[in-house]
């Protein structure tokens, strides 16, 4: 492959898709959840919900130790009492340190479903019932997978999405109540998103797909790109950012954009869940003896949204694949605060350790193959 490629570590948005009236498409859970909520980004849909349940007497909640951080600050801005539980290597909860941490004050469990991996959710659904407690499903890395032949979130008794993680519009967070209504939650207004954040954001996805079919040319365009995204936060045109850590409850009520609707209208689902399966397989085979992964093998069901690697210095092994075009991400490097300190060391190991190599919809084989030897090579 040609050694100036450019492997992006998000799914492209073609101009066809912005242009062209398509059949509209099956819509899988939670598209088709009678009771949601669509906000411009998941961490103001976590923090909504947990507003609500705070509200009703639902305040503390059982989180876990390996997160990114933006849902954390959400639930705490809704006036919720954490309690942090151990996750282990295998992304999976510390069962016996939860037995431990959860008092019967304890009233919500938010379990997060790691890189399109599903939790044992009868297991979990069955602890958390036995105790009482609500159930909440973070399904931002998780949109399209399965468990158990039941899409995830929808076993709790409510769930969140990130959808512009998994396909290509600009921004897009989902809250689904499964179970009891919340009062004030669906339905609630929220205010338009701004032009110049959503026509950002979609430019940024277009030059993403362009970079990866011509690699020199897209590198060119992306580049003018950001001058005049400094340019615009020069002279202060402000614009709502997504993928980052923080969270602002002054843009908690936007909502999910018009164009996001209509795109979702229009994407495959079941060929976009069938083509990342079928790149976590071929780059499981292509890394094998080669690299070692996190996991190593795809679950039933499961929608992956990267293929996790365990690498011995995550920054420098990340930087040096972005220097040959490659989009590795770095999840979750750091987390709250009262995290820190060596207090859950497994979590620790992965915020070190895990890194993220895309394999999304638009990655054709070649791209696929290029990655896989550039990262045996270093």
């Amino acid at each position: 492959m040609n050694p100036a490629a450019y492997v992006s570590a998000w799914p492209e948005l073609r101009l066809r898709d912005l242009l062209l009236e398509g059949p509209v498409k099956p819509r899988p859970y939670p598209l088709s959840a009678p009771r949601t909520l669509y906000s411009y980004v998941a961490r103001s849909a976590i923090y909504h919900l947990f507003r609500a349940l705070v509200a009703r007497g639902d305040g503390v909640v059982l989180v876990p130790s390996y997160h990114h951080g933006n849902e954390i600050r959400a639930i705490r801005a809704a006036g919720a009492e954490l309690r942090f539980y151990p996750v282990r290597k295998n992304l999976e909860p510390d069962w016996e340190a939860l037995e431990k941490i959860a008092t019967p004050d304890c009233r919500v469990l938010f379990v997060i479903h790691y890189i399109g991996f599903p939790q044992d959710m009868e297991a979990i659904d069955a602890w958390r019932r036995k105790r009482g407690l609500v159930l909440v499903e973070d399904c931002a890395l998780a949109f399209l997978s399965e468990t158990h032949g039941q899409s995830v979130g929808s076993f709790g008794d409510y769930s969140i999405f990130c959808l512009y993680k998994s396909v290509p519009v600009p921004n897009g967070g989902l809250l689904v109540e499964n179970g009891r209504p919340l009062t004030g939650v669906y339905g609630m207004p929220l205010r338009r998103a701004g032009r110049a954040s959503v026509a950002g954001r979609t430019l940024e996805l277009l030059l993403e797909g362009l970079r990866m079919r011509h690699p020199r040319a897209g590198a060119g365009l992306a580049a003018a790109k950001r001058a005049i995204g400094a340019l615009m936060d020069t002279v202060r045109w402000r614009r709502v950012p997504i993928g980052d850590s923080s969270f602002d409850t002054a843009s908690a009520d936007l909502g999910m954009s018009g164009l996001s609707r209509r795109l979702l209208r229009r994407f495959d689902f079941a060929s976009v869940k069938q083509r990342r399966r079928q790149n976590f397989t071929h780059l499981a085979e292509r890394l094998a003896g080669r690299a070692t992964p996190l996991r190593e093998r795809l679950d039933n069901g499961a929608c992956p949204l990267f293929f996790p690697i365990l690498v011995p210095d995550k920054a420098r092994a990340a930087r040096a694949l972005r220097e040959r075009g490659i989009g590795a991400v770095e999840l979750w490097n750091e987390g709250d605060p009262e995290c820190a300190g060596g207090r859950f060391p497994e979590t620790d190991f992965l915020r070190r350790h895990v890194l993220e190599l895309p394999l999304h919809q638009s990655l054709t084989e070649a791209q696929l193959d290029y990655m896989a030897d550039e990262v045996a090579r270093l």
